[in-house]
Parts: C-alpha cells; structure tokens; sequence
C-alpha cells in the first residue's frame, strides 16, 4: 500500500505525536508498504527552525525508508494561542499547495490531529486523491481547550464542536488513543463500527533498562543522590507548580534531587517560582534529543507523570508512562482515570491523586525507604509493557484497520 500521513509534529521534534507516527512509519515500511509523510519543519516547542531547514518551504528527506515532505511552517514558541493558530493554519494550507501534487495516487490518507487544521488539510487531500480518509484523534479538541479554560463555552466552541462532528462523520475509519476517546464519540451519535482503539506504545528497542549513564551524573551533578524526575512538556495540563511544592517540603532530604526536563508555556513561570521560593533541590533542564530521552530514565529513581484534576483528563493516556515502564523505572502517577487504570494493573508505578502535593511526597518517601519494592517495580514494567503495548504489535494492528479501507 501507499499510505500518506499528514501531522504538524514528527522527528526530530520529541513527544508524544513524533514518536507515535515515526515508529508506527517505520514498522509499516518494514513489512513492505510505501509510507509518504506530510509535515512541517521542525520547531516545537521552542519555535526554532534548525539551520539546516532555514529559508525553504519545502524539503523531501529520507527517514529510515519514510518518504519526509516537510512543508513551510509559520514557526512560533509553544505558548501564545493567536501565534500558534497562525502556525497551525500556515501548514494546513502549505500542506496541500506544496506536497500534495508530489504524491501520487496514494492508497489511503492519514490524518493525525491535534492539530485541528490538519484535519481541513487531510480532508481535502482525500478528495482530491480519491483516497479513504483515516482519522487519527489524540485529543478531544475543542473539548480540551473549554475543560482548560483558554476558551469558554458559547458561539465559538458551538462551531467547533460542529466541524469536529462533521470531520468524525466523513473519516471512514476513526482511530482513538484511549477507550474514553472512543465512548465519547460514540455517545455523540458517530458509527460504533468505524471507530477504533490503537492506544500509545513503546519501542523496546529504543526504550530499555541499561546503566546509568555516566556523563549525565557528572554533568548534573547526581552522584549520590536519589533522582526524581519529569521529562516532557511543561503547561498548563501537568501542574508542575505541584511538583515544586512537594520539592520544597522535601528539600531538608539533601541527597533527594529533583529534574524537570522539556520546555512549554508554564517554564519561565516556574523558574520564577523555584528562584522566590529558594526551592534548592531542582534544576530545570532543556528539552532533549529523543536520543537522549531513554538516559535521562534510566539516571533516575523515581519518574513522575502528573496531569491536572478536571474530569477531561481522566480519558487521557500519557505515552511517556509507556517508555518509563520499559526502561525499568518506577513511576509515582498523580492523575486519574484510564491511565491510572493501565498504571495500577502494571504493578511497575504508585498511582496517587492528582494535584496532591502531600500523597506526591509520601510516595516519594515511601519508594525512598524501600529498595525491595523499588525492585519489584523495576522489573514489572519492563514485562508489562512487551505483553500489552509493544509498537510492534500495535502497528501491526493499525495496519489490518488501514488494509479494512
């Protein structure tokens, strides 16, 4: 098959998107398919375009046997709503005008959003091709944004919520990262036998137990101490102002040390508040390579995944807890819902309540003062997710939906 997918985010930009396109890509490949890939140049979160992409509009590369289209991107920092919708609408349209005469009679089109414009882009794509239309939903959009409060509930929502419908309807096939995704969709009337559950996963061959890494303690400064951290976007959705709380509390523990790794829109207000407070055990590290992830797991103790309380978020499954648990680290999970569910049934993480600084701190030092049980943790993980969430078979799955269309 010729499959296309359209996504504002891919490699070598990490996170979640990136890394759940880039391996389902590249397992596609290895089983015989041609995959075309329409993105952007990279820049999230910082904004920043590398040089070896500046001044183009378009780019073809060869990613692993991934045919890369990379398209014009009004590039912008991860914060600031009116910014990043421009750079969201500059692809939706650069997509279409630049890669879409490129690429001939593709077998299927997939469209992975956020962001929402994508969707328009992927649409149009469809009918032009004469292609099926695969839809890819990783977040309820606008839903997240009202539950969040960048917008409120009234005329402009009304019309999203609308479009949102409208694109779930014309989709032939309807794939969802959690099974709150899909029930919800449901409810609002779209066909049950088109919608389907292909959760987030883990390269095991990328993300996996191994020594700590050497240059990593020096750099940071880590040796003996017990190291606890975040590594992924710091917004509005994690509430890592929590985190600094229990940091706080914590600091007369001196060998305990806390890493906050990643950029997002929160950041600057939280070094604001490490640096009034003289909160001692944190240092805040820049967002990292994807090469550099699976390190920075394994040089800690304890990895944290925290997500807001509001009922939005119990339907959301982070994908880092994935890698986490196949790197053999501990997790302390302050959040709810079907990702506490996942966490609970692995028996590789403490599942706590979210925003709760204090139950945050007692598993912390409950973990601290026992190395039999952090050993157990660390050996679970690893099992759990090869049986239930290896890419490998997801992708594999995904695929039979694709062959279904």
């Amino acid at each position: 098959m010729r499959i296309v997918i359209l996504s504002h985010y891919f490699p070598p930009e990490i996170g979640a998107p990136s890394a759940r396109l880039y391996e389902m890509a590249k397992q596609w490949v290895e089983l015989g398919n041609e995959v075309h890939v329409v993105t952007c140049f990279p820049n999230h979160p910082t904004g920043i375009i590398p040089k070896e992409y500046k001044n183009m509009k378009y780019k073809y590369e060869d990613m692993d046997g991934i045919h890369v289209h990379r398209n014009y991107v009004y590039a912008t920092p991860n914060k600031g709503f009116i910014k990043k919708t421009l750079g969201h609408i500059s692809f939706m349209f650069s997509s279409v005008l630049i890669s879409m005469r490129k690429i001939k009679n593709p077998d299927v089109i997939i469209t992975s959003s956020p962001t929402f414009f994508s969707i328009f882009s992927g649409y149009w794509y469809s009918i032009r091709k004469r292609a099926p239309f695969v839809l890819e939903i990783r977040d309820l959009w606008p839903a997240a944004l009202i539950e969040l409060e960048v917008f409120k509930k009234g005329l402009i929502t009304n019309v999203l919520e609308k479009l949102e419908l409208f694109f779930y309807r014309k989709s032939d096939k309807l794939i969802m990262v959690t099974k709150s995704f899909k029930n919800n969709v449901i409810a609002r009337g779209i066909d049950s036998n088109k919608v389907h559950v292909i959760t987030n996963g883990v390269d095991q061959d990328f993300f996996y137990p191994k020594e700590k890494n050497q240059d990593l303690i020096d750099r940071y400064v880590l040796k003996d101490k017990f190291v606890i951290s975040y590594v992924g976007a710091h917004g509005i959705s994690q509430n890592l102002s929590i985190i600094l709380k229990v940091a706080k509390d914590l600091e007369m523990e001196r060998d305990i040390q806390f890493l906050l790794i990643g950029e997002g829109a929160e950041k600057d207000k939280l070094k604001k508040i490490v640096n009034n407070r003289g909160i001692p055990n944190v240092k805040f590290i820049d967002a990292q390579p994807k090469e550099n992830i699976p390190d920075f797991y394994n040089v800690s103790d304890i990895c944290l995944i925290p997500l807001r309380d509001i009922e939005l978020f119990k339907t959301f499954i982070p994908s880092k807890m994935f890698e986490i648990m196949a790197c053999g680290v501990p997790i302390i999970a302050s959040l709810d819902g079907e990702a506490a569910d996942i966490l609970k049934e692995s028996k590789a993480a403490e599942v706590v309540k979210p925003d709760n600084a204090k139950e945050i701190m007692q598993a912390i030092i409950k973990f601290k003062s026992d190395k039999v049980l952090m050993e157990q943790l660390k050996r679970n993980g690893p099992n759990f997710v090869e049986q239930n969430y290896s890419r490998k078979k997801l992708a594999l799955e995904y695929l039979d939906i694709i062959k279904d269309v």
